[in-house]
Protein backbone atom coordinates (compact mmCIF):
# COMPACT_ATOMS: atom_id res chain seq x y z
CA UNK A 1 0.00 0.00 0.00
CA UNK A 2 1.34 3.25 -1.11
CA UNK A 3 -0.42 6.60 0.06
CA UNK A 4 1.11 9.61 -0.34
CA UNK A 5 0.67 12.78 1.60
CA UNK A 6 -1.74 15.48 0.59
CA UNK A 7 -2.16 14.64 -2.77
CA UNK A 8 -5.56 13.75 -2.61
CA UNK A 9 -8.27 13.67 -0.36
CA UNK A 10 -9.00 10.25 -0.43
CA UNK A 11 -5.52 9.00 -0.99
CA UNK A 12 -3.76 7.40 -3.57
CA UNK A 13 -3.60 3.96 -2.30
CA UNK A 14 -3.95 0.94 -4.87
CA UNK A 15 -7.60 0.14 -3.74
CA UNK A 16 -8.55 3.46 -4.78
CA UNK A 17 -7.86 2.16 -7.92
CA UNK A 18 -10.56 0.58 -7.83
CA UNK A 19 -12.80 3.57 -6.75
CA UNK A 20 -11.96 5.26 -9.16
CA UNK A 21 -12.35 3.03 -12.07
CA UNK A 22 -16.02 2.15 -10.69
CA UNK A 23 -16.34 6.33 -10.52
CA UNK A 24 -14.99 6.41 -14.57
CA UNK A 25 -17.38 3.64 -15.08
CA UNK A 26 -20.46 6.07 -13.82
CA UNK A 27 -19.82 8.73 -15.54
CA UNK A 28 -18.04 7.43 -18.90
CA UNK A 29 -20.75 8.29 -20.94
CA UNK A 30 -21.24 11.72 -19.61
CA UNK A 31 -17.77 12.92 -20.26
CA UNK A 32 -17.52 11.25 -23.81
CA UNK A 33 -21.26 13.29 -24.83
CA UNK A 34 -19.22 16.26 -23.37
CA UNK A 35 -15.90 15.50 -25.64
CA UNK A 36 -18.10 14.83 -28.74
CA UNK A 37 -19.87 18.14 -28.31
CA UNK A 38 -16.55 19.84 -28.21
CA UNK A 39 -15.26 18.27 -31.20
CA UNK A 40 -12.49 16.41 -29.94
CA UNK A 41 -11.34 14.31 -32.35
CA UNK A 42 -8.40 12.52 -34.12
CA UNK A 43 -4.98 14.85 -34.75
CA UNK A 44 -5.90 16.71 -31.76
CA UNK A 45 -3.74 17.84 -28.67
CA UNK A 46 -5.71 17.08 -25.36
CA UNK A 47 -5.39 18.06 -21.92
CA UNK A 48 -6.14 16.12 -19.37
CA UNK A 49 -6.43 18.75 -16.03
CA UNK A 50 -6.07 16.44 -12.62
CA UNK A 51 -5.88 13.12 -14.60
CA UNK A 52 -5.79 10.81 -11.95
CA UNK A 53 -4.60 7.12 -12.58
CA UNK A 54 -5.67 8.39 -16.17
CA UNK A 55 -9.24 6.30 -17.01
CA UNK A 56 -10.55 9.12 -18.87
CA UNK A 57 -6.95 10.12 -19.70
CA UNK A 58 -6.82 6.76 -21.85
CA UNK A 59 -10.28 7.41 -23.63
CA UNK A 60 -8.81 10.53 -24.71
CA UNK A 61 -5.47 9.33 -26.61
CA UNK A 62 -7.80 6.60 -28.40
CA UNK A 63 -9.34 9.79 -29.47
CA UNK A 64 -6.42 12.03 -29.91
CA UNK A 65 -4.90 8.76 -31.84
CA UNK A 66 -1.53 8.77 -33.26
CA UNK A 67 -0.99 11.91 -35.21
CA UNK A 68 -2.33 13.56 -32.03
CA UNK A 69 -1.04 12.79 -27.75
CA UNK A 70 -2.48 13.69 -24.18
CA UNK A 71 -1.14 15.50 -21.71
CA UNK A 72 -1.97 13.95 -18.40
CA UNK A 73 -1.51 16.19 -15.33
CA UNK A 74 -1.21 15.19 -11.44
CA UNK A 75 0.25 15.41 -8.41
CA UNK A 76 0.41 12.18 -7.48
CA UNK A 77 3.51 10.39 -8.59
CA UNK A 78 1.69 6.84 -7.96
CA UNK A 79 -0.93 7.68 -10.61
CA UNK A 80 1.26 9.41 -13.24
CA UNK A 81 2.96 6.48 -12.90
CA UNK A 82 0.07 4.07 -13.31
CA UNK A 83 -0.78 6.86 -16.02
CA UNK A 84 2.77 5.90 -17.69
CA UNK A 85 2.33 2.19 -17.50
CA UNK A 86 -1.40 2.58 -19.13
CA UNK A 87 -0.02 4.53 -22.13
CA UNK A 88 2.88 1.80 -22.92
CA UNK A 89 0.73 -1.36 -22.99
CA UNK A 90 -1.61 0.26 -24.76
CA UNK A 91 0.72 1.93 -27.07
CA UNK A 92 -1.34 5.43 -26.72
CA UNK A 93 0.97 8.79 -27.36
CA UNK A 94 0.45 10.08 -23.65
CA UNK A 95 2.68 12.12 -21.40
CA UNK A 96 2.28 12.11 -18.01
CA UNK A 97 3.46 15.76 -16.32
CA UNK A 98 3.99 15.44 -12.43
CA UNK A 99 2.84 19.01 -11.37
CA UNK A 100 0.80 20.54 -8.81
CA UNK A 101 -1.57 23.10 -11.09
CA UNK A 102 0.36 26.25 -9.28
CA UNK A 103 3.36 24.70 -10.50
CA UNK A 104 2.71 22.92 -14.15
CA UNK A 105 3.84 24.42 -17.14
CA UNK A 106 1.96 24.49 -20.06
CA UNK A 107 3.16 25.65 -23.58
CA UNK A 108 1.35 28.59 -24.84
CA UNK A 109 -1.02 27.86 -27.67
CA UNK A 110 0.05 24.12 -27.96
CA UNK A 111 -3.94 22.60 -26.87
CA UNK A 112 -6.92 22.06 -28.86
CA UNK A 113 -8.58 20.91 -26.07
CA UNK A 114 -8.82 20.44 -21.96
CA UNK A 115 -10.65 18.17 -20.23
CA UNK A 116 -11.10 18.62 -16.03
CA UNK A 117 -13.62 16.67 -13.83
CA UNK A 118 -13.49 17.07 -10.08
CA UNK A 119 -10.13 18.94 -10.19
CA UNK A 120 -11.45 22.60 -9.15
CA UNK A 121 -13.21 22.02 -6.50
CA UNK A 122 -10.54 21.13 -4.56
CA UNK A 123 -8.18 24.29 -5.12
CA UNK A 124 -8.46 27.79 -3.92
CA UNK A 125 -7.18 29.63 -7.28
CA UNK A 126 -9.66 28.16 -9.88
CA UNK A 127 -9.74 31.47 -11.83
CA UNK A 128 -5.75 31.77 -12.50
CA UNK A 129 -5.53 27.93 -12.90
CA UNK A 130 -8.31 28.24 -15.81
CA UNK A 131 -5.90 31.57 -17.21
CA UNK A 132 -3.03 29.08 -17.55
CA UNK A 133 -4.71 26.29 -19.30
CA UNK A 134 -6.22 29.80 -21.12
CA UNK A 135 -2.73 30.83 -22.56
CA UNK A 136 -1.97 27.55 -23.23
CA UNK A 137 -4.85 26.68 -25.47
CA UNK A 138 -4.94 27.10 -29.08
CA UNK A 139 -7.64 29.49 -30.62
CA UNK A 140 -10.42 28.31 -30.99
CA UNK A 141 -9.29 25.44 -28.55
CA UNK A 142 -12.27 24.22 -25.94
CA UNK A 143 -12.34 23.51 -22.10
CA UNK A 144 -14.99 21.07 -20.96
CA UNK A 145 -15.17 21.02 -17.30
CA UNK A 146 -17.46 18.50 -15.27
CA UNK A 147 -17.46 19.53 -11.26
CA UNK A 148 -20.36 19.42 -8.64
CA UNK A 149 -23.21 22.17 -9.25
CA UNK A 150 -24.91 21.40 -5.80
CA UNK A 151 -23.65 18.81 -3.37
CA UNK A 152 -26.48 19.27 -1.30
CA UNK A 153 -28.75 17.63 -3.53
CA UNK A 154 -27.73 14.35 -2.35
CA UNK A 155 -29.85 12.40 -0.45
CA UNK A 156 -31.93 9.06 -0.12
CA UNK A 157 -35.29 7.66 0.11
CA UNK A 158 -35.97 6.84 2.63
CA UNK A 159 -34.18 8.76 4.69
CA UNK A 160 -32.15 7.08 6.62
CA UNK A 161 -31.26 9.27 10.28
CA UNK A 162 -27.29 8.21 10.82
CA UNK A 163 -26.32 8.10 6.75
CA UNK A 164 -28.19 11.38 6.88
CA UNK A 165 -26.13 12.51 9.58
CA UNK A 166 -22.98 11.32 7.55
CA UNK A 167 -23.43 12.84 4.21
CA UNK A 168 -23.99 15.93 6.18
CA UNK A 169 -20.99 15.43 7.67
CA UNK A 170 -19.10 15.13 4.37
CA UNK A 171 -20.39 18.07 3.19
CA UNK A 172 -19.50 20.17 6.03
CA UNK A 173 -15.97 18.52 5.77
CA UNK A 174 -15.81 19.71 1.99
CA UNK A 175 -16.76 23.53 2.88
CA UNK A 176 -13.64 23.85 4.63
CA UNK A 177 -10.85 25.46 2.62
CA UNK A 178 -8.97 25.38 0.11
CA UNK A 179 -11.87 24.83 -2.52
CA UNK A 180 -15.49 25.20 -3.05
CA UNK A 181 -17.20 21.62 -3.55
CA UNK A 182 -20.16 23.54 -5.37
CA UNK A 183 -17.83 25.62 -7.78
CA UNK A 184 -19.30 24.10 -10.83
CA UNK A 185 -22.55 27.06 -10.34
CA UNK A 186 -19.61 29.55 -11.22
CA UNK A 187 -17.66 28.14 -13.90
CA UNK A 188 -19.56 30.04 -16.80
CA UNK A 189 -18.52 33.25 -14.83
CA UNK A 190 -15.31 32.33 -14.13
CA UNK A 191 -14.72 31.29 -17.36
CA UNK A 192 -16.24 34.45 -19.43
CA UNK A 193 -14.02 36.39 -16.90
CA UNK A 194 -10.57 35.32 -18.28
CA UNK A 195 -12.21 35.39 -22.12
CA UNK A 196 -13.66 32.41 -22.63
CA UNK A 197 -17.34 32.10 -24.24
CA UNK A 198 -19.21 29.51 -22.99
CA UNK A 199 -21.19 27.32 -26.02
CA UNK A 200 -22.82 24.97 -23.20
CA UNK A 201 -23.75 24.13 -19.80
CA UNK A 202 -25.66 20.87 -19.31
CA UNK A 203 -26.88 19.58 -15.64
CA UNK A 204 -26.22 16.02 -14.90
CA UNK A 205 -27.66 13.87 -12.75
CA UNK A 206 -27.68 10.17 -11.49
CA UNK A 207 -30.40 8.52 -9.50
CA UNK A 208 -29.41 5.11 -8.21
CA UNK A 209 -31.18 1.38 -6.98
CA UNK A 210 -29.44 -1.01 -5.03
CA UNK A 211 -29.43 -3.00 -8.38
CA UNK A 212 -27.06 -0.62 -10.21
CA UNK A 213 -23.59 -0.06 -10.57
CA UNK A 214 -24.23 3.92 -9.55
CA UNK A 215 -25.25 2.54 -6.29
CA UNK A 216 -21.76 1.56 -5.98
CA UNK A 217 -20.63 4.74 -6.65
CA UNK A 218 -21.51 6.22 -3.67
CA UNK A 219 -21.31 3.19 -1.76
CA UNK A 220 -17.32 3.01 -2.35
CA UNK A 221 -17.41 6.38 -1.77
CA UNK A 222 -18.74 6.11 2.20
CA UNK A 223 -16.53 3.34 2.92
CA UNK A 224 -13.38 5.04 2.37
CA UNK A 225 -14.40 8.66 3.54
CA UNK A 226 -16.90 7.88 6.45
CA UNK A 227 -13.77 6.23 8.58
CA UNK A 228 -11.86 9.46 7.72
CA UNK A 229 -14.69 11.77 8.89
CA UNK A 230 -14.44 10.03 12.32
CA UNK A 231 -10.59 10.61 12.19
CA UNK A 232 -11.10 14.05 11.42
CA UNK A 233 -13.75 14.68 14.21
CA UNK A 234 -16.41 15.35 11.95
CA UNK A 235 -18.33 12.20 12.64
CA UNK A 236 -18.17 9.93 15.77
CA UNK A 237 -18.20 5.99 16.30
CA UNK A 238 -21.69 5.59 17.08
CA UNK A 239 -23.24 7.34 13.88
CA UNK A 240 -20.37 5.82 11.53
CA UNK A 241 -21.65 2.56 12.68
CA UNK A 242 -25.23 3.63 11.91
CA UNK A 243 -24.87 4.46 9.09
CA UNK A 244 -23.70 1.12 8.04
CA UNK A 245 -26.82 -0.34 9.41
CA UNK A 246 -28.72 2.52 7.80
CA UNK A 247 -27.35 1.47 3.97
CA UNK A 248 -27.58 -2.30 4.79
CA UNK A 249 -31.12 -1.60 5.15
CA UNK A 250 -31.50 0.35 2.68
CA UNK A 251 -30.02 -2.41 0.01
CA UNK A 252 -32.87 -5.22 1.68
CA UNK A 253 -35.66 -2.70 -1.07
CA UNK A 254 -35.71 -2.65 -4.35
CA UNK A 255 -37.89 0.68 -4.07
CA UNK A 256 -34.54 2.57 -2.37
CA UNK A 257 -33.35 5.54 -4.36
CA UNK A 258 -30.08 6.95 -3.79
CA UNK A 259 -29.78 10.63 -5.53
CA UNK A 260 -26.34 11.61 -6.34
CA UNK A 261 -25.10 15.00 -6.04
CA UNK A 262 -25.78 17.30 -9.32
CA UNK A 263 -22.95 18.02 -11.60
CA UNK A 264 -23.12 20.84 -14.43
CA UNK A 265 -20.93 20.04 -17.84
CA UNK A 266 -19.71 23.49 -18.70
CA UNK A 267 -17.63 23.96 -22.09
CA UNK A 268 -16.23 27.08 -23.44
CA UNK A 269 -13.87 27.98 -26.38
CA UNK A 270 -11.22 30.52 -26.87
CA UNK A 271 -12.32 33.09 -28.76
CA UNK A 272 -10.23 32.87 -32.43
CA UNK A 273 -9.99 36.29 -32.70
CA UNK A 274 -9.75 38.91 -30.35
CA UNK A 275 -10.67 41.78 -32.70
Amino acid sequence: MSIESNAYILGTYDDELYRLGLQHQVWASEAQRGWRTAGFTAGMHLLDLGCGPGFCTKELGFIAGPTGSVTGVDRSAHYIHYLEEVSRLHGLNIDGLLADFDQMELEANHYDGMYCRWAMAWIDNPQEILTKVYRALKPGGKMVLHEYYDWSTHQTEPVMPHLSQAIAACLKSFKTPPGDIDIGRHLPTLLSDIGMKVSSKRLMSKIATPQSIEWHWPKSFYLTYFPRLVEMGYLDQETMDGTLRDLDQLEQSDNSTLFCPILIEVIAEKPISTL
